[in-house]
């Protein structure tokens, strides 16, 4: 067969290993974008084939039918239909469905063929579904189905060796498409049932290591309880494994920063590199071990099924609040970054639960944040045992998530009482089965974590940082001028407007000129810092020790606080913009959370004031 590029959709319910699947075709070799006029993510990867064709492969977002009811599930059938503007018809679609639970991924498959497109079911977990006594008649399914089916086990190298002989043969014939009507949607129902009676025998319909984990996991009380101390769990891990290597990273920056600054000559150019560069964006570089050991957490129960019963678990507090089970994914997201958070409401049905879930997932304390948490905490906290056995400074970083998630209840509470309609959505989701999570994905999705942050630095923080630079040196102070030069610099002018604003609550002019920047990318407060007291000559043993120096316990826990509350960045508006269509929702946004910034602020340094 001559080289050639085929162009494939993987396509599948939620939870069936679909994305593995991508991963394990695909490796590396991936680009992620959205698609064209919508802010649904686009993931699309390569991969040659022994006979020397070129595999497109496109990951359409993961959906239980075609009948659209939210963005994703919009995009998906569109796509394999055929009628999304602009996107290329797939010359094939490779429908992906968990082995061990045929029930609603048949059904998918039905809606699939009726399309009159070429089709391939992948069976995946089928190591599982063997494990668990399930056998299935593939040469029947097969036959009765009318298309190719074949086994995968994405998680296992060579797992998709069986699907890529196949797609790499000639193109399935297409069946011929079917209109959809409510008599051929209800029959759909009878031919899954057919199917099953004929080609599946399974001894049980759950996994019995599932059922004895689910009665603790999923326990009204034991359940809360488990998921309270997991979380704890994994932040005190954040503190205690990834400060020691930011503290790493940070002295290396410091020492090639002074070995630089001995190589040039004095003067504006020796600022730039040292003070600017190797102080600002060092600073900030050195906390993405931080932010890498959070990821590893959340990605480890992703891939281990815990976090879809989180959400179920959590269905009943979030309806009080206003809210459903179903927007504890997207806020949990909303902790790595707001904007994917935002974009992940695209799965909630409802328009009223997903605009309150946008609206609130600002509030979950992004990775952003970590860098300045990580920063206040070191300087203020005292690194010392709790009950012999927790971290002292862990302990105020867990404090500081719960903030920000009390204070998202609290706003979905308000929300809910000001609103007309009422009327609670109940959740309906499909839990699948524990499995132990796959290093290879995981470390994929830690490098595209880690990707994102240094294209962050090396773009919007290191332009920002090199601004900052300027405003902190120039102009030059005039002679005899009795303060320091950086008094009379533009950013002295800037920051002691600002301290007008902001003096209330604690800020110096140095922390309220840093604000500004972190509207931009919050990051860049850090990396501001850094820069004005390097250029002031006030950070010689370190930002921490300056800060510690400069101002007192209740202004850093009034700056923890503003930051837990603070307006979102530039980006984030920018994408409840294109979610939502309205520049109303976006001052909504913006304007709730200063207001709740500032009047916690005040509140915590006016009592951290009377209680020193």
């Amino acid at each position: 067969m001559s080289a050639s590029t085929l162009r494939i959709a993987l396509v599948g319910n939620p939870n069936c290993g679909k994305t593995a699947l991508f991963n394990q075709l695909t490796g590396g070799r991936q680009k992620v974008a959205n698609y064209a006029g919508v802010t649904v993510e686009r993931k699309e990867g390569r991969f040659t084939a022994p006979s020397g064709r070129v595999l497109q492969i496109l990951d359409l977002p993961g959906t239980y039918s075609l009948e659209a009811n939210s963005p994703d599930e919009q995009i998906t059938r569109d796509v394999c239909a055929g009628n999304f503007p602009g996107e290329a018809v797939p010359d094939l679609i490779v429908c992906v469905a968990d082995a061990t639970n045929l029930r609603l991924h048949l059904r998918f498959v039905l809606e699939i063929k009726r399309l009159g497109r070429p089709v391939v079911l992948a069976l995946n977990m089928m190591d599982t579904a063997r494990a668990r006594g399930i056998v299935i008649d593939v040469p029947e399914l097969q036959r009765r189905l009318g298309l190719p089916v074949v086994e995968t086990v994405a998680v296992k190298r060579g797992g998709a060796r069986g699907l890529i002989e196949r797609v790499d043969g000639n193109v399935p014939t297409a069946a011929p498409a079917q209109p959809e009507d409510a008599a051929s949607h209800a029959d759909l129902h009878a031919q899954v049932r057919e199917l099953l009676a004929a080609t599946v025998s399974m001894p049980r319909t759950t996994a019995a290591l599932d059922d004895a984990l689910d009665r603790w996991a999923l326990h009204p009380v034991f359940g809360l309880a488990i998921l309270a101390v997991v979380m704890f769990l994994v932040f005190q891990a954040v503190y205690a494994a990834g400060k020691p290597m930011s503290d790493l990273i940070g002295d290396g920056f410091g020492w090639m920063g002074g070995h630089v600054a001995a190589l040039m000559p004095a003067g504006p150019l020796q600022s730039l590199v040292v003070d600017g560069l190797f102080g600002g964006l060092g600073t900030v570089i050195g906390f993405l071990p931080v932010i890498l050991v959070l990821f590893l957490f959340i990605l480890t129960l992703e891939e281990s099924g815990y976090l879809p019963r989180a959400a179920f678990l959590l269905d009943r507090l979030m309806l009080s609040v206003g809210l459903t089970g179903r927007s504890f994914i997207p806020l949990l997201s909303s902790f790595a970054c707001a904007i994917p958070g935002i974009m992940g409401t695209r799965s909630i049905q409802d328009p009223r639960d997903r605009l309150a879930t946008i609206l609130i997932a600002p509030l979950m304390t992004c990775s952003a944040r970590l860098p300045v948490y990580a920063l206040l905490i070191g300087a203020f906290i005292p690194s010392r045992k709790v009950l012999e056995l927790f971290n002292l400074q862990g302990i105020v970083l867990f404090a500081l998530y719960l903030a920000g998630i009390l204070g998202a209840m609290a706003v979905g509470w308000v929300m809910k009482r000001i609103r007309r309609d009422k009327s609670e959505h109940a959740l309906l989701m499909e839990l699948p089965s524990y499995r132990m999570p796959k290093l290879r994905d995981v470390a994929i999705g830690l490098y595209e974590r880690g990707a994102i942050f240094m294209k962050r630095l090396t773009g919007v923080i290191l332009g920002l940082t090199v601004l900052m630079w300027f405003l902190s040196t120039f102009p030059a102070a005039p002679a005899g001028a009795p303060g320091p030069a950086i008094d009379y610099s533009f950013a002295g002018y800037i920051g002691r407007g600002l301290q007008f604003i902001f003096g209330p609550i604690g800020f110096n002019w140095q922390i309220s000129l840093a604000l500004i920047p972190a509207f931009a990318a919050r990051e860049t407060a850090v990396a501001a810092l850094a820069t004005v007291y390097l250029v002031g000559g006030e950070a010689v043993g370190g930002l921490g020790h300056a800060l510690a120096g400069q101002i007192s316990l209740a202004s850093a826990l009034s700056l923890l606080v503003w930051f837990a509350y603070a307006p979102q960045c530039m980006s984030t508006l920018a994408v409840i913009r294109r979610e939502t269509n309205s520049w109303r929702n976006v001052a909504i946004s913006f304007g709730y959370m200063f207001v709740l910034a500032y009047a916690a602020s005040f509140i915590v340094y006016q009592v951290a004031r009377v209680m020193a």
